[in-house]
């Protein structure tokens, strides 16, 4: 048995039911194999709103109530600690019983590099970053050196799994990226009975947070331009689509365009603001249709969505847009692929017209390439 320090964001992404499983799939899957965990964010005061996004105290804050909710629901009695501004307050264990507990682990596993508090990050005898936004992080660490926060670690891990290989144009930056699928506790994420109304679905942000991104001074657009070229999708299928979409009032024009193009759109909080209100969104839901962020499209990196798999485990297909992820997963049963309007369509068709087919080879994909189980199980072999 390890001891494992695991490190991301929750309180610094709140409302984000999403976002919390892809953390805490490592507490809990690591948890699984019988190791001992302790999970530890950090955030700045700064950072800290209310409800409404205004700034407020950490203790106020609904950043801090996030991390007390995720964690008292989906890891009661976990070890874990929220540190602000350095750990000067913070709830959970305080600065210096992580730095303690950390100078004796085996290993860290620091997501997107979260975790750059040296005293707690030095403390374990490996270190492993996870990379979960593939292309941003390594031409964010080309372009500034720091930004990314790859710096300390002493393995590479990426769910961009064709990094580094001929397809893949994202620069490795002398770094062995080792490809790590997102992993899924499959207990958390049970096959549902088929909803009686069959909606393809997804969660997205409109505007990426991460902001503009060029390469070698070719600039890749948002990912909300994907979303724009297939606002007739609707119209153009006989299925019914949905977004629960995270839209600024600025983007109005945009929000019309796609109600007109026959989209729903739901409320991103209602739908996913919770870890629980995510998984039963999934489960409501007949199938996953989305777009990906033209860097995942255009590099060919190989991403596959934590979201995606998180569907395929619930035997819900999936419907995304080709990222090359052919070249490791078979697609055409549970997980399709498309590039253009038709391959859209015809896939939403295909799925709908043989859907226990294909929820049972969502299921079976899963369990095969993604059950947490199997995924850390790799992970540890390298990262030690």
């Amino acid at each position: 048995m390890a001891k494992i320090l695991v490190s991301g964001a929750i309180a610094n992404k709140p409302a984000s039911g999403g976002e919390a499983w892809v953390r805490m799939s490592w507490v809990l899957g690591l948890g699984r194999l019988g190791h001992e965990v302790c999970f530890v964010e950090q955030i700045e005061s700064a950072d800290c709103v209310d409800a409404h996004g205004r700034r407020t105290a950490f203790e106020d804050s609904v950043n801090r109530r996030t991390f007390e909710s995720v964690l008292a629901s989906l890891a009661p009695g976990r070890p874990a600690a929220l540190l602000c501004d350095g750990g000067r307050t913070g709830v959970g264990w305080g600065f210096d019983e992580i730095a303690e507990w950390a100078r004796g682990a085996d290993l860290l596993v620091n997501v997107s590099g979260h975790l750059d508090l040296e005293p707690i990050k030095a403390g374990p005898r490996r270190r492993a970053y996870i990379d979960v936004d593939p292309g941003f992080t390594q031409i964010w660490a080309a372009d500034d050196g720091g930004g990314a926060r790859l710096e300390g670690h002493d393995t590479y891990f990426t769910v961009g799994e064709n990094i580094g290989t001929p397809p893949c144009a994202i620069p490795t930056g002398g770094l062995d990226w080792l490809p790590l699928p997102p992993p899924v506790t499959l207990a958390d994420w049970q096959v549902a009975p088929a909803p009686a109304e069959g909606r393809f679905t997804t969660v997205a942000t409109w505007r990426s947070p991460l902001g503009a991104l060029a390469l070698e001074g070719a600039e890749f657009e948002g990912k909300h331009h994907q979303w724009r070229r297939l606002v007739d999708l609707p119209q153009h299928s006989s299925q019914q689509f949905e977004i629960a979409l995270q839209i600024h009032p600025g983007d109005d024009a945009d929000r019309a365009s796609l109600e007109a193009g026959g989209w729903r759109l739901a409320d991103p909080v209602e739908a996913a603001g919770t870890p629980q209100a995510f998984r039963s969104y999934v489960q409501a839901s007949a199938a996953e249709f989305s777009v990906a962020h033209p860097v995942y499209v255009e590099t060919v990196s190989g991403w596959v969505s934590d979201r995606t798999v998180r569907y395929l485990a619930c035997g819900r297909p999936a419907l995304v847009q080709d990222t090359g992820i052919g070249d490791r997963y078979r697609v055409g049963e549970g997980l399709l692929t498309f590039r253009t309007l038709d391959e859209a369509v015809a896939g939403a068709e295909a799925i709908t017209g043989d859907y226990e087919a294909h929820s049972k080879a969502a299921r079976a994909l899963a369990e095969s390439c993604f059950d947490s189980d199997l995924v850390l199980r790799r992970f540890l072999e390298a990262a030690l």
